[in-house]
Order: structure tokens, then sequence, then C-alpha cells
């Protein structure tokens, strides 16, 4: 298994980078290397982040690790800043059906604005979670390419699955309001495609993980949520990224019903505390802005 090293980070499987980096040839790569090579001579970073979740890799920056020919660069870090696209005050029916269910009882599946599977896949996920017999809520999208039309879920899922499993569980088409379903009481575990927004949101609302990354640098985000803050789990993917029904099912029930998910729970919950004080006033994501204000002023 070949490793790469990152200042700041834990071991990095190569399977695990950016598939952009992969191919030095395309124009992706080079947009990606002029990228860090602008960034490495900025003015300073402003992060959607608040210090205490990535306290090495912050480490690593300030003390020139990361650039050791160059200039140490400020960070400011400004997070987390949470968006709540549902404010309108209308209730989505997924919340009608979490208020009906018992604290901390159901995990939350949801993948992101761009995240689909093929068809064996959606129905190797409704196996897992039937098996599990854990509660869920679970937002299911077509299949490329069709994954901006709603999902017909009678074809697309397992035959009398939403019949079998209509007592624990609760199917949405397309989209659901993520930070009011993450701030729930009802809701315990999340599985997520590691997309930086649903980690830091994760974390606001104190809710452990299950990575399943999709795409770009979704799969280095699990490896730090994994191995460095320990606020997830890992499934085991095939080498073509399938996961199995039986992989799903373990990992969930670990998430909802095991010490190992009890232990994630209480460092999320911990973090979550950090977060919300780092964005007071006077906390250190307060306190950086205004100096990032400061810096923005004088030029």
């Amino acid at each position: 298994m070949l490793l790469v090293d990152i200042p700041g980070l834990p071991s990095v499987r190569v399977s695990d980078m950016p598939k952009i980096t992969f191919d030095p040839t395309t124009k992706m790569y080079e947009y990606f290397l002029n990228t860090a090579t602008h960034m490495a001579n900025s003015n300073g970073l402003a992060l959607n982040v608040f210090d205490l979740l990535e306290t090495k890799a912050f480490e690593a920056i300030s003390s020139g690790l990361c650039v050791p020919d160059g200039p140490t660069l400020p960070i400011f870090c400004i997070g987390p800043l949470i968006s709540n696209t549902n404010q309108d005050g209308e209730e989505h029916e997924c919340l009608n059906w979490l208020n009906l269910q018992p604290s901390r009882s159901v995990v939350f599946l949801c993948f992101g604005s761009l995240g689909s599977f093929s068809e064996k896949q959606v129905k190797e996920i409704a196996v897992g979670l039937e098996n599990s017999g854990q509660r869920f809520l679970w937002v299911v999208r077509n299949p490329p390419p069709d994954t901006d039309k709603d999902p017909n879920l009678d074809e697309l899922l397992p035959t009398g699955f939403l019949e079998r499993t209509k007592d624990k569980g609760f199917v949405v088409k397309q989209w659901a309001p993520q930070v009011a379903v993450l701030s729930h009481d009802s809701v315990g575990g999340f599985v997520t495609h590691c997309g930086w927004n649903s980690v830091l949101e994760a974390v606001w609302c104190g809710v452990p993980m299950v990575g399943w990354p999709l795409y770009v640098e979704k799969r280095l985000n699990r490896v730090v949520l994994v191995t460095e803050t320990k606020l997830a789990l890992e499934l085991n993917e095939s080498e073509d990224g399938f996961v199995s029904a039986t992989e799903l099912e373990k990992r969930v029930k670990e998430l909802m019903d095991s010490e190992v998910g009890t232990k994630l729970r209480e460092r999320v919950s911990g973090l979550r505390d950090e977060a919300v004080s780092a964005v007071k006033e006077g906390g250190s994501s307060h306190v950086a802005l205004a100096k990032l204000a400061e810096v923005w002023r004088q030029n």
C-alpha cells in the first residue's frame, strides 16, 4: 500500500488522494498546481473551520512545514459558517416524521447535491438499511444521467422495501433540509459523502458520521475524520467503489448502537461546544474574523 506524507495530516493512501493529482498532463492537474502555487504566495488563508478542528494542520502551515522555501502564511479560521437554506418557515415532511421518532435513534443518509449511485448500489443500500434494523431517513436520487429527475421509488428500490420499512424508515426524493435534519433531536448518526459543508454541519449539530466519499477531495476529508479527528467510521469499499449491504449494515449498527459509536458521539459533542464557542464574541473565529477585516482595511 503506497502512502503519501503531508505535513499536519496522518499518512494518506495514494488511493485516497484526489484523482486530479494523478495525471500531470491534464488541465485539472495544471489548475490544481497553479492554485496551490498562488495560495502559497498569498497574503494569508481565510478558512471555513475553527482552529480546534484541525489543529495539527494549522500548526504545520504556521510553522513553515508546508512551504519551507517561502514565507509563513497567516491563517484566519473564521468558521464554522453554516448556511440554513430552509428559513422560510415551511416544515418539510421529513421533519414531521422525525418529530415522531425517539431521541438520537435515526441515521440520516445524504450525499450532497452531486452525489448519486448506480441502481445496483441503491438497492444494496436499501438492503443494508433494512437488515440493520435501525431507523433511517434517506435522501434518494436517480442514478446517472437522470439525477435531476425525481426517482420512481417503486422501480428503483427493492420490491416491497417501502412497505416493509414504513415503521422505521422515511425516504425523501432529491433533497432534504440538511441542517434542520441534523439539528433534530431524533437524529443520532449521519452517512455522508464527506463534503466539507456537510462535515461542518454535522459537527455543529453534534452528529457522528460514517464516511462514504464519492468524488474530488472527499476521500482525503474522510482520512482526517476517521484517523485524525475521530468523528467518523470508514466504510470498506471494493476496488470499483461498491459498498455491500453487509458492510453498510455493519457500520450503521456500529455507529448507532455500540461503544465505538458512543465514543464518536461524545467526541463530536465536545467539538460541537468548541464550535459554538469559537463563533461567539471573543471566540477564536470571531477574533480571527476581526483580524482579517483589519488586514483588508490596511490593503
